[in-house]
C-alpha cells in the first residue's frame, strides 16, 4: 500500500509517501522559521495560511520524486492533533478531500505517536517493547511502549517541557527564534564548569520532570553576570548540561524500573548533540541499546505521519468519517492495535 502523510500541526509543512513494501519513497518539508522569526514566535494565523500555500506544491514534489501519481495512493494519513487548531484544519481538510476524491481511506494520526514511532523508519528499527523518551515541543514524557497504541505513561513534565525551557532560556539570553537550536549552538562555545545550575527533580524518586525553575535560575544568574558573549555562552552551556543530565538520569531510571533494555529518543530535543553523547555513553555501560530517528525526522515531518498511518491501517484502525481535528489530545487516549 502507498500511504500519503500530511503534517501541519504547527510551523512546518511536511508531505511524504510511504510504501508498506518498499519503505519511505519520498518526503519534503517546508519550515516557517524565517516567517515567524520577525515576531519572535509562531503566529497561528500566519502558520495556517502558509500551510495552505505549501501543501499542494509539496505533494506534487514528492509524487515526482517517487515517480508516482495521485491515483497510486491507497490511503491518506494526516495529523489530527494535538497542535494549532487552524494549522491542523489545513492538513485535515486537504487529507479528507484527497481521500474523498481518490476513494481511499483517511487516517487521523496523533502527532506524538508519529514522533514515537519515527525511529522505526530506520534500517535497524527497535523491536517492541521499549522505553521512549519523547522530547517534542511542549512535551517531555517517558513512555513504556509495548506496541502500536500500547503506551503506558511513566513520567512527564509538571510544567515547562524541555523544548519550552530551551526556547524561553534562549529568549532570556537575547537569542533569536527558534531559540532551542540557537541556544544549543551557543552552549557548544561555552566553558564547562564556570556556572552550576540546579537539576530539577533529579532525585525526586519518580520519573517526572520540571524545568520552569531552571529557567528562573538562569534569569537570576544572568542578572548578576557581565553581559558579554562568553558569559552568555557559559550560561547556555550550564543550562544545557543541567537539562541533559536530568533527561539522561530519568531515562536510565525508566529502563531500570521497567526492566527493558531498549530506549527510543524522539522529538526535536532528541537531535541535541550533547544529549545523544551522554545517552550513548550511559546506555552502553548498562548493556542496553538506544535508538534515534535521523536528524531530519526529529522535527515535525510527513514521513512519521505516513508511517504511523500505515501501522494503524495494518492493524485495522477504521478510517475517519468526514474530518475533524483534536488540538488537545492525550497520547494515552489512543486505541491499542497491536
Amino acid at each position: 500500500m502507498l500511504i500519503l502523510g500530511l503534517e501541519s500541526s504547527c510551523d512546518e509543512t511536511g508531505v511524504a509517501l510511504y510504501d508498506t513494501e518498499d519503505g519511505l519513497l519520498a518526503h519534503a518539508l517546508h519550515t516557517q522559521v524565517a516567517m515567524h522569526a520577525e515576531y519572535g514566535g509562531v503566529v497561528p494565523e500566519l502558520a495556517s495560511r502558509d500551510h495552505i500555500r505549501r501543501t499542494l506544491p509539496l505533494l506534487r514534489q514528492v509524487l515526482n520524486q517517487a515517480g508516482r501519481t495521485l491515483e497510486d495512493i491507497d490511503a491518506v494519513g494526516y495529523t489530527q492533533g494535538p497542535g494549532l487548531a487552524g494549522a491542523l484544519l489545513v492538513g485535515a481538510s486537504i487529507g479528507a478531500a484527497l481521500g474523498y476524491a481518490l476513494k481511499v481511506p483517511t487516517i487521523g494520526v496523533h502527532h506524538l505517536e508519529g514522533h514515537l514511532l519515527s525511529p522505526l523508519l530506520e534500517p535497524t528499527p527497535p523491536a517492541f517493547p521499549f522505553v521512549a523518551l519523547l522530547v517534542s515541543g511542549g512535551h517531555t514524557q517517558l513512555m513504556e511502549v509495548r506496541g502500536v497504541g500500547r503506551y503506558q505513561l511513566l513520567g512527564e513534565t509538571l510544567d515547562d517541557a524541555a523544548g519550552e525551557a530551551f526556547d524561553k532560556t534562549a529568549k532570556l539570553l537575547g537569542l533569536g527564534y527558534p531559540g532551542g537550536p540557537a541556544l544549543s549552538h551557543l552552549a557548544d562555545l561555552g566553558q564547562t564548569g564556570r556556572f552550576k545550575l540546579p537539576r530539577p527533580m533529579l532525585n525526586s524518586g519518580d520519573l517526572n520532570f520540571s524545568f520552569s525553575g531552571l529557567k528562573t535560575a538562569v534569569l537570576t544568574l544572568a542578572r548578576n553576570q557581565p553581559d558579554d558573549e562568553q558569559t552568555k555562552a557559559d550560561i547556555a552551556c550550564a543550562f544545557q548540561e543541567a537539562i541533559v543530565e536530568v533527561l539522561t538520569a530519568k531515562a536510565l531510571a525508566a529502563l531500570k524500573q521497567t526492566g527493558l533494555g531498549r530506549l527510543v529518543v524522539a522529538g526535536g530535543v532528541g537531535a541535541n548533540r550533547l544529549l545523544r553523547e551522554k545517552l550513548n555513553a550511559k546506555i552502553v555501560r548498562r548493556g542496553a541499546e538506544v535508538f534515534y530517528p535521523k536528524l531530519e525526522f526529529c522535527t515535525d515531518n510527513g514521513a512519521m505521519i505516513a508511517y504511523a498511518a500505515a501501522q494503524r491501517l495494518k492493524f485495522g484502525t477504521p478510517a475517519v468519517e468526514g474530518f475533524g481535528v483534536r488540538p488537545r489530545w492525550e497520547l494515552d487516549e489512543l486505541e491499542a492495535v497491536s
